[in-house]
């Protein structure tokens, strides 16, 4: 499906930044065209690839990030797309933290029931402690999840248990220490936001995301439609990760534009 920008001028962004700049809270706008409204808790989607050509966007690569917790191996690079092998379970961060922020990316498993996420604002405790430790595990933050259509019957299959409490479509969710009041529907446990629709693609496609951080609300944009966030995150600034999780992972075009 094809990636582009309304307006070469990207006329929403300067609406963004003085809503912004006034703690106004954005909603319904996207970078380079409308996004969703939601009233009363229901929601009416509107189509939005942000593909990140705008103005204020910049490439994200290899250079951009620092080992914490993976092997020197887990993560290779190559011309701009990150490639992941799973093993072990852990994250690489950017190397500066960011506060407001909007994310393009797209994203694919290459094997059935594959796991792994974004974490925003991910906390610098929490990554301190993984790279002191110098042990699997994941840091406290916001996960925005990355998951393969097949998750949920192998969880069933393995624990003998309904996977009713995760999706595979484009969750968000606090971690750790972290706290998010999510956008419905909601989860069974009323931590996660649960996606409006199902959109997430198969083993070895593409999926797109749009992600958009400003004021300690997060708002994902799967394929061109938003379908989960949140409001009231603690924390509302940190570290951006890429998770290994289990499986081989690989991200793409991951572009970056920092707001006020």
């Amino acid at each position: 499906m094809p990636f582009y920008s309304r307006s070469s001028c990207d006329p929403m962004t300067l609406l963004l930044l003085v809503a912004n700049s006034l703690a106004v809270p954005t909603v319904g706008l996207a970078a380079d065209q409308a996004g969703t409204d939601r009233v009363d808790g229901q929601t009416t989607a509107v189509k939005a690839f942000v593909d990140g050509s705008a103005p204020g966007f910049r490439q994200l690569t290899e250079d951009d990030f620092v080992n914490v917790n993976c092997n020197p191996d887990t993560w290779t690079w190559k011309k701009g797309t990150a490639y992941c092998t799973g093993n072990p379970t852990g994250v690489i961060r950017a190397k500066e933290r960011l506060t407001n922020f909007e994310l393009v990316c797209q994203w694919r498993h290459m094997r059935d029931a594959g796991n792994s996420g974004i974490f925003i604002w991910g906390t610098p405790a929490s990554i301190e402690r993984l790279a002191d430790a110098k042990k699997p595990g994941l840091p406290g933050g916001i996960e925005v999840q990355v998951l393969d259509l097949g998750y949920a019957a192998q969880y069933e299959k393995q624990h003998k248990q309904p996977s009713d409490w995760f999706t595979s479509h484009g969750d968000v969710f606090p971690v750790g220490e972290a706290t998010m009041k999510p956008f419905p529907p909601v989860a069974p446990n009323g931590k996660r936001s649960f996606p409006s629709k199902n959109l997430s693609k198969g083993i070895a496609e593409w999926n797109h995301y749009y992600i958009r951080a400003i004021n300690g609300e997060v708002r994902l944009w799967v394929n061109g439609e938003e379908v989960s966030g949140g409001t009231d995150c603690q924390p509302r600034e940190g570290f951006l990760c890429l998770e290994s999780e289990g499986s081989p992972v690989e991200f793409k075009n991951i572009r970056l534009r920092e707001l006020p």
